[in-house]
């Protein structure tokens, strides 16, 4: 019966990891981009692991070496097409972004020093040095893992101005992931239990247990970061899918408890920010605009507001990628439940 038990957590682990996966667009041109009103590019860059925020193969970044850059970086088996929609209201605004593509099979550490790399590589090639790095679930432990003192190999550009921007990330671990180090589980599964956990997760599946080394200490950030908002999403009740009025796949992947992490929230420029938002909703998918992340991005500056003229190409936009109604004038945050410094 114990070893039913332990078997049946592994497979609620598997389902939570498929459950906050960032969705891959079904938009059958995800790989066309709109440039907005971006100024013209004036490099074409080869960095490994960026591109552009679509799903074309042809990842060559080309970027206005005079303006920063806004970089994100996608949860579990995401890809960077799935940041298209929100990387062309960014265009939109005039602010050009990149995508980090990463092997979510691998260490949380691997990736992060890959992403560092890049970033590094990215700023070497911009005369104008500002990158924000905005990670989403899985993609924001990346994210801030990239940016702290204590990587293998962490940034040591020092031009370089570094913003983060964290959402739904689960900084205290996953709970359901717990039984993978339990020894009483190792016993009741005669040892299988580290194998299926690599199975479901890959190297990282040591990391992102709430008593690793990777989430307990999770290191300073570098001086380069000037400015750190972590957004943490209320998924309670949150529902992704309705039939007939009744939820049939619901958008709560991670509580506000494995969200949160006392030592990353009082370093030093830190900003975190509650709302009442589902894991998916946040970043949007196929069918649902991030309006709220938009709001929250505009609020704290890391995205610039919608000057009138430009309101209704943003209504225009969002009706074509997420089928908005074209009421949608203007951004609110709805659902804001804490901010605190």
């Amino acid at each position: 019966m114990k070893r039913w038990f332990c078997m049946s957590a592994m497979i609620a682990l598997l389902t939570l990891l498929v459950a906050c996966a960032t969705p891959i667009s079904a938009e059958p041109e995800r790989d066309r981009f709109a440039a907005g009103n971006l100024l013209a590019p004036d490099v074409a860059l080869r960095i490994p692991g960026l591109g552009p925020c679509t799903d074309n193969p042809d990842r060559t970044l080309h970027l206005n070496s005079q303006q920063p850059v806004t970089v994100f970086v996608h949860g579990w088996l995401g890809t960077s097409g799935g940041f298209r929609g929100l990387a062309q209201v960014f265009a939109l605004h005039g602010q050009q972004t990149a995508c980090f593509s990463y092997n979510d099979r691998d260490s949380l550490v691997i990736s992060a020093g890959q992403l560092a790399a890049a970033l590094g590589s990215l700023a070497a090639n911009m005369s104008d040095k500002h990158v924000t790095v905005i990670g989403h679930s899985q993609g924001a432990l990346i994210a801030r893992k990239s940016l702290v003192a204590d990587l293998p190999a962490p940034i040591r550009n020092t031009d370089i101005a570094l913003r983060l921007v964290t959402v739904s990330g689960p900084f205290s671990g996953i709970h359901a992931a717990q039984q993978c180090t339990e020894p009483a589980v190792r016993v009741l599964t005669l040892g299988l239990v580290v194998p299926i956990c690599i199975l479901i997760s890959g190297d990282k599946w040591f990391e992102i247990v709430p008593d690793s080394d990777f989430i307990r200490h999770p290191g300073p950030l570098i001086a380069q970061v000037r400015d750190y908002l972590k957004i943490d999403t209320d998924e309670r009740g949150a529902c992704r899918m309705a039939l007939k009025g009744e939820c049939v796949k619901h958008d709560y992947v991670f509580s506000l408890d494995e969200q949160s992490n006392v030592g990353i929230e009082q370093a030093r420029n830190t900003r975190v920010v509650a709302i009442k938002a589902g894991h998916v909703e946040i970043i949007g998918d196929a069918d649902t605009a991030p309006l709220k992340l938009v709001a929250l991005l505009q609020q704290n500056g890391v995205l610039e507001a919608t000057a009138p003229e430009r309101k209704m190409a943003l209504q225009a936009l969002l009706r074509g990628l997420y089928g908005v109604p074209s009421e949608t004038a203007v951004l609110t945050i709805p659902g804001v439940s804490s901010i605190t410094q």
